[in-house]
């Protein structure tokens, strides 16, 4: 009874290793997440819209699809990426963190690029809804800190550039 009870705790032990194994050389890619692929440059411009305060590369969210699976599972991404989402109209808009792994600073914007709303540092997993309060066409999702470290506020223009040279 004693030696069934050592091979069974090997056996349990060397399953456990291989896994722990597997994920850390990331041949178990269901937990890698989904990567962003950025397609175009964005700019964060000062209230007067003068001087330039950040450069983002960003992948755009243009339809319903895009802007539905958003950055949901994704799971790493450089400090100078995000995902600027566009709409057809200008309406308060409303955000949500579930399935999203990564804190964000969420900035909207009006129909003049204007930002009128940052939220910053979002609870990854959060069904807590980020709203603009006012109307907003515009969307753009960073890294949470990305806004403190540039000194954004509400108040500066976001402006979408040509797009990234492949």
């Amino acid at each position: 009874m004693r030696l069934l009870y050592v091979i069974s705790l090997v056996l349990l032990l060397a399953t456990v290793t291989q896994c722990n194994g597997d994920e850390e050389t990331g041949t178990m890619d269901r937990h890698a997440g989904r990567q962003v692929e950025p397609t175009h440059s964005l700019e964060i411009l000062d209230e007067r819209q003068e001087r330039v305060v950040a450069r983002v590369r960003v992948a755009l969210a243009q339809t319903d699809q895009e802007r539905n699976a958003g950055l949901m599972d994704v799971r790493q991404m450089p400090f100078d990426t995000g995902m600027y989402f566009l709409f057809d109209d200008e309406e308060p808009r409303s955000f949500w963190m579930a399935n999203t792994p990564l804190s964000l600073d969420i900035l909207f914007a009006d129909r003049d690029h204007r930002i009128v709303r940052i939220h910053t540092r979002t609870v990854p997993f959060s069904e807590r809804q980020i709203r603009s309060e006012l109307p907003a066409k515009y969307t753009l999702e960073v890294n949470a800190g990305f806004v403190g470290e540039h000194d954004i506020r509400e108040g500066m223009y976001m402006h979408l550039g040509e797009p990234l040279v492949q």
